[in-house]
């Protein structure tokens, strides 16, 4: 029996000791385009390498770099739909945040709530760890730029 059979479930480990989803998410990071960010003293920039595997893949329609708020952004590597989730999510708890607050979520809090989903993802059954890193750039509360992995 080979390690396939213990791929399913993200409890299970393999006869080596290691739990090969988490191995497999790793691995679609490895394999992803490089991301960087630099942070300055009054900003902050992302940006990625934008290559595709294929000539058939249209370049417009692929975005690596996305705004969540309008004083942070966010760029990946690994696995792209899995990218788009996250996005989406961070979107969404900025925007509850400004409903309650009425002011834009400081990039500290908003790295915190997107890294609570994906540990979320990693420990719940049912669903696969994202294979995806995050680098998300943008301005704190005080205003100071900051740039987290």
């Amino acid at each position: 029996m080979g390690d396939s059979a213990y791929s399913f479930s993200l409890t299970t480990f393999s006869r080596t000791g290691k739990l090969l989803q988490i191995e497999y998410a790793l691995n679609a990071v490895a394999n992803g385009r490089t991301a960087l960010g630099i942070a300055a003293t009054d900003g902050v920039v992302i940006c990625t390498d934008k290559k595709f595997s294929s000539a058939l893949v249209e370049g417009e329609g692929v975005r690596k770099v996305e705004r969540i708020t309008d004083g942070s952004g966010v760029v990946y590597a690994g696995v792209g739909p899995d990218y788009r989730v996250l996005v989406r999510k961070a979107r969404k708890s900025s925007q509850a945040y400004y409903r309650e607050y009425r002011e834009t979520k400081p990039i500290s809090q908003l790295v915190k709530s997107t890294a609570s989903v994906m540990q979320e993802y990693t420990q719940s059954g049912g669903v696969r760890p994202f294979g995806v890193s995050l680098l998300m750039a943008g301005m704190d509360g005080d205003g100071t730029p900051a740039c987290f992995r």
